[in-house]
């Protein structure tokens, strides 16, 4: 499948690890735009952005950053072509992967479906065995009753 070079990203995430996906995007020549929650409005990330919007308006700022139907709204409104989740909050969601993807916007990161099998302690041991990767002994799982 081949896609549409990405003209414009929305970094779902604040603070350093926001400004270092900027940094990139700015040498690929990628307009970028930034989430701030209300707490963070003069947060540096969000003046480094070629824009930038409020996120979870009234929440404090780890539910506006987690507030994936906001992020969607936003992104829509701002043309954004992908978004880049950063890391932690909604990095190793694949509910919002999901609905990312939905929308008819790129997700950049793993997979809905590796993060699902890589958040599972059990399924990430079987995919490195089933991949060929030498992994520790271990007692097989509990059978759960």
């Amino acid at each position: 499948m081949t896609h549409s070079p990405i003209r414009s990203i929305l970094i779902a995430n604040r603070s350093e690890i926001a400004i270092r996906v900027m940094r990139a995007a700015s040498e690929m020549r990628i307009r970028t735009v930034a989430i701030y929650s209300q707490q963070d409005r003069q947060a540096l990330h969000r003046f480094k952005a070629d824009e930038s919007y409020m996120v979870g308006e009234g929440q404090k700022p780890l539910a506006a950053y987690l507030d994936g139907e906001d992020i969607l709204r936003i992104a829509k409104h701002a043309g954004a072509d992908a978004i880049h989740p950063g890391y932690g909050f909604l990095s190793e969601n694949p509910e919002f992967a999901d609905a990312v993807i939905a929308a008819g916007i790129r997700w950049i990161g793993p997979s809905p479906d590796v993060m699902r099998t890589l958040g599972n302690k059990v399924a990430a041991r079987h995919a490195a065995v089933a991949a060929g990767v030498q992994v520790m002994p271990a007692t097989p799982p509990l059978p759960l009753d």
